[in-house]
């Protein structure tokens, strides 16, 4: 970092590591970063996951935890068992090391925070979603406890040397429960590696013929598949000449909505094609046409986005704050999270090759500017610069 000191850092990140999804690859960018600047990081993670190798970062695992498997994004009673384990683990690293800071990703800034009190080592705050506004949006019926829910992520704010939000929601959302803390505003960057290749050629393989709509990521309800089939169905109804690839999800997400394909009668034009390597993603999205992201709830902009726009390709989005908050009618289609409105956006779309031209190199000028590596790098360790001068690391 631009500081000349180099720390010893906790990054605690409570999820399986590694796996080609969202937040362990920008764990695993964020500890890269952090290691290159010549910083000892060590990062805390969920026993489950594949063993990588980072230079000057050592990874410690939670012990295995019986019948704890098949974790899931998203809050969860599995994930709090899991929490205990990282909190113990945390208790043993903290006597065996001495940390100058701790970097809590998630709910691990809970742990940070209590562990302060008796170690009075200060912690960073990596907010990539709000917790208390993940819980509600998984179970409406707490609304009720919005605010205690929200009053413990503001003290855990406010005990922060600082913040890091993954986008401008979460960023705003910082800086109303604590306008003092520095906080800073550090989006996820593409992912596309042109040279890596995939296993299949989707056109071949799946007998596609006229354009090919492309959805990759997980299959959690918060991604709004449901919608994207039902607007799907519309517009093929409609007489748009297309197929449906989708990539990603579990087996049993997957037989969830191949069956709602089926109802919707579909299924010749929808293709389940299940998960790929997050290398050979530039391989796939370079065969689509159109990148859709039906998402429905969540205020963080996903990963995914900024390798849709890198792409070139035109992209299709909800018109909701997950996506707004990067994406303008410049440089996408967006449209009302509802099935008659997505249908009318697949179909202009599908007619109009000129508007999928401008969209996607205006989305790629868009993620060459403002989503790089570089910028990345470069607003992480501005503000470690920040955060050294001004605490007491």
């Amino acid at each position: 970092m631009i500081s000349n000191k180099q720390l010893t850092i906790l990054l605690v990140a409570p999820q399986p590591f590694f796996q080609d999804r969202g937040t362990p690859i920008a764990v695993r960018l964020l500890s890269e970063a952090l290691a290159e600047e010549g910083h000892n990081v060590h990062l805390l993670v969920y026993h489950e996951g594949k063993d990588i190798e980072m230079e000057g970062v050592t990874l410690h695992r939670i012990p295995n935890v019986p019948l704890v498997k098949g974790i899931r994004p998203g809050m969860s009673f599995k994930k709090l068992i899991c929490d205990l384990f990282i909190f113990y683990k945390m208790i043993r690293l903290s006597r065996a090391l001495s940390f100058d800071l701790i970097h809590a990703v998630e709910e691990a800034v809970f742990l940070a925070q209590f562990l302060k009190l008796f170690t009075k080592t200060p912690y960073i705050y990596d907010m990539d979603s709000s917790m208390s506004g993940q819980i509600i949006d998984k179970q409406p019926v707490l609304k009720k406890l919005e605010w205690p829910l929200e009053s413990f992520e503001k003290s855990a704010i406010r005990g922060s040397a600082g913040v890091i939000a993954v986008c401008r929601a979460l960023e705003d959302t910082a800086r109303r429960l604590s306008p003092n803390t520095p906080i800073v505003r550090l989006e996820d960057i593409s992912l596309l590696d042109a040279n890596k290749q995939g296993e299949e050629i989707l056109r071949d393989h799946y007998n596609i013929s006229g354009l090919l709509l492309l959805y990759v990521g997980n299959l959690e309800s918060y991604q709004g598949i449901d919608l994207l089939l039902e607007s799907f169905s519309k517009a093929y109804g409609s007489g748009i000449n297309g197929h449906l690839v989708i990539i990603g999800g579990t087996t049993d997400n997957i037989e969830k909505y191949k069956f709602l394909s089926e109802q919707l009668t579909i299924t010749s034009r929808v293709h389940f094609i299940g998960p790929r390597p997050m290398d050979t993603l530039g391989y796939y999205l370079a065969q689509a046409d159109i990148l859709v992201s039906p998402r429905t709830q969540g205020n963080n902009t996903p990963m995914k986005i900024y390798s849709y726009l890198a792409s070139g390709k035109a992209v299709l989005a909800t018109r909701l704050s997950t996506h707004t908050q990067v994406l303008n009618d410049k440089v996408a289609c967006l449209v009302a999270p509802d099935s008659e409105a997505m249908a009318k956006g697949i179909e202009q779309l599908c007619e109009d090759s000129s508007l999928r031209g401008c969209l996607g190199n205006a989305g790629k000028e868009l993620a060459s500017s403002e989503y790089s590596l570089p910028a990345f790098k470069q607003k992480l360790s501005s503000f470690y610069y920040t955060i050294s001068i001004g605490s007491d690391i």
